[in-house]
C-alpha cells in the first residue's frame, strides 16, 4: 500500500497520498462539492483521521505539521530510539523473571512486544480489524455488510468477496486490499 492517506466523498475516491496532499484535496473538494465533507482515512489501519481544515492552505498545513509531525532527520552518530516511559504492572515473579534475562526489563520487554507483532495471526487481526473500522464507516449500511464481516472474521475469502461483490466500487477495493493479508 503506497500511499498513506485516502479521503472518500460518500462511497467516492477522492483523493489519496500524503495527509497534507489528501488535506488539501479535500478542502478544495470541500468548497465546491455540495455534499458533506469527506472523510479521511489512514489507508494501512483503516481509522478514520479528523483533519482541520478552516483557514488558508498554509494553516491547514501548519495544523497537519503540528499534529502529525515529520520524523525527525537523523544527524551523525546512533539514532535515537524515540523511546517513551510508561508504567507496567507485573506480579514480582514476573518482574524477577525480567530482572534475571539478558538485557534486563526494558529490553526482554521490547522484544517480547516485536516478537508478538511479527506473529502471522496478530498481522491477520490487525489486518481484519482495518477492514472491519474503515467498511463500518464506508459501507456499514450497505447490503450484505454483517455477511461480509462473518465472512472475513471466518476466513472465508470467497464470501466476503461475495458479499462486498454490489458494494460501491472504490468502498470494495480497498476493503479488498486490507483484507488481503487476512486470507
Amino acid at each position: 500500500m503506497t500511499d498513506p492517506f485516502l479521503a472518500f466523498d460518500g462511497e467516492r475516491l477522492i483523493a489519496r497520498g500524503s495527509l497534507e496532499d489528501v488535506a488539501l484535496a479535500v478542502r478544495a473538494h470541500s468548497t465546491t462539492a455540495s455534499a458533506g465533507l469527506p472523510m479521511v482515512f489512514d489507508a494501512a489501519s483503516g481509522r478514520q483521521i479528523d483533519v482541520h481544515l478552516h483557514g488558508s492552505e498554509d494553516d491547514v498545513r501548519a495544523w497537519i505539521e503540528a499534529h502529525y509531525p515529520a520524523p525527525a532527520k537523523r544527524g551523525r552518530g546512533r539514532p535515537k530510539l524515540g523511546v517513551v516511559s510508561k508504567e507496567v504492572t507485573l506480579l514480582p515473579r514476573q518482574w524477577q523473571w525480567l530482572a534475571d534475562q539478558p538485557g534486563g526489563a526494558s529490553v526482554t520487554l521490547r522484544k517480547l512486544v516485536d516478537n508478538a507483532a511479527k506473529n502471522p495471526e496478530a498481522e491477520r487481526r490487525g489486518a481484519r480489524d482495518a477492514v472491519y473500522r474503515f467498511t463500518t464507516a464506508l459501507a456499514g449500511d450497505a447490503p450484505g455488510f454483517e455477511e461480509a464481516m462473518r465472512a472475513l472474521y471466518a476466513g472465508d475469502e470467497p464470501g466476503f468477496e461475495a458479499q462486498t461483490a454490489g458494494w460501491p466500487e472504490d468502498v470494495r477495493a480497498h476493503a479488498l486490499t486490507l483484507a488481503a493479508p487476512t486470507w
